[in-house]
């Protein structure tokens, strides 16, 4: 009787990871695509280079590769030594904005911060240290989660960097933070009452902060009305929904937007996804946010896959950044939610952004493949 052939190659692919790393690069690659063709008019006009922001773009996806490969390796529980240095290093970026030759000014906000000939926004990489402060000591203090006292370091953390936020301004960042803090609250034992106070707070919270500055004002009217001021608050937003209008069913066609011609401003950014339903219409942008539904999905399993609470929050946290930024561009672009600039993942044009969010999946990988090593 002759022995079976010997397999020579052994070679067996985990369908967890390999679709979330499929969703984050189909992602990133088509965003380098819409970038290209949101911004090359735009480019070649103002700079003379129809391909600088397609460069920056892949040097940013490049970047986030190497970022999500090496986060996958190192051990997300090495981190929780980490989490005030974390705390204390990104408030520090937060306040560089402010600084006078460091921090750079950009349509009346100081957001980012230059580094030789690059820039980078502290406010990308305070969502995701939130997450992990808010993981390590929700897990850390889990028994006494449903006493106000044990949260304070947390509410302390989240209420700070969301002062530091609105004070660039950034409501939309802001506004993107406290959700994910209320979401981490609430899969961290919250209890009801606490989480109704803090929601309450916060309702009131919000239209203050609009009330308290006359251009938030006038972006609420806008919203209201757009069509009151068409060359002024308004403008943005009509000149939006008539993108996302003219995409029709199937799109007018891969890189012949109209819109993109210096009609929509950050088409290639904050308003990206008005460019894409106009080119591959809603049966396009339909089947683009289903990558998007399936991404958190796999996310979610791979939080209730992870051997520890620490590991199910962190995962979960991760999952919520993305899920609220999405939702939060879509309903700007659409005229669902007052007007605010807020990159849409993977997809915006922006370095800082892409190399964050891929760095967040890898230590996502990371809590999945470390499910059942002993620590």
């Amino acid at each position: 009787m002759q022995n079976a052939p010997k397999k020579f190659f052994r070679f067996k692919i985990d369908w967890l990871v390999f679709g979330t790393v499929s969703c984050v690069v189909f992602l990133a690659v088509f965003g380098c695509i819409m970038v290209f063709s949101a911004s090359s008019y735009s480019a070649e006009v103002n700079f003379g280079n129809k391909y600088l922001f397609l460069t920056k773009q892949i040097i940013g996806v490049i970047l986030g590769i190497c970022a999500m490969i090496f986060m996958s390796f190192l051990d997300y529980h090495k981190l929780k030594k980490f989490k005030w240095w974390a705390v204390i290093i990104t408030a520090v970026l937060l306040l560089l904005v402010f600084v006078p030759f460091i921090g750079i000014e950009n349509y009346g906000a100081r957001r980012w911060i230059g580094v030789g000939f690059m820039s980078f926004q502290p406010s990308e990489i305070a969502k995701f240290v939130l997450v992990f402060f808010c993981a390590v000591h929700l897990s850390e203090h889990y028994e006494n989660t449903r006493s106000l006292k044990a949260l304070l370091p947390v509410l302390g953390v989240g209420g700070l960097f969301c002062l530091l936020v609105i004070l660039e301004p950034n409501m939309s960042i802001t506004i993107c933070l406290a959700l994910v803090l209320f979401v981490m609250l609430f899969i961290g034992g919250l209890s009801k009452k606490h989480f109704a106070l803090l929601g309450s707070a916060g309702a009131v919270a919000i239209p203050l902060l609009i009330a308290l500055e006359p251009y938030r004002v006038k972006r609420l009217m806008a919203f209201v009305n757009p069509w009151a001021s068409p060359q002024g608050e308004g403008f943005q937003l009509i000149q939006s929904l008539y993108a996302i209008g003219a995409g029709g069913l199937f799109g007018v066609g891969l890189f012949e937007s109209r819109q993109k011609h210096l009609f929509l401003p950050f088409s290639e950014s904050d308003f990206i996804f008005s460019i894409i339903a106009e080119e591959i219409g809603f049966i396009g942008s339909i089947l683009l946010l289903m990558v998007y539904a399936l991404l958190i999905f796999l996310l979610i399993k791979i939080a209730r896959k992870a051997k520890d609470r620490y590991g199910t929050l962190f995962a979960t946290g991760i999952a919520s950044v993305i899920g609220i930024q999405t939702l939060l561009n879509i309903a700007v672009v659409s005229g669902s939610i007052p007007p605010t600039g807020l990159p849409l993942p993977f997809i915006s044009a922006g370095s800082t952004s892409l190399m964050v969010f891929m760095g967040a999946i890898g230590i996502a990988i990371n809590i999945y493949k470390t499910r059942k090593i002993n620590i």
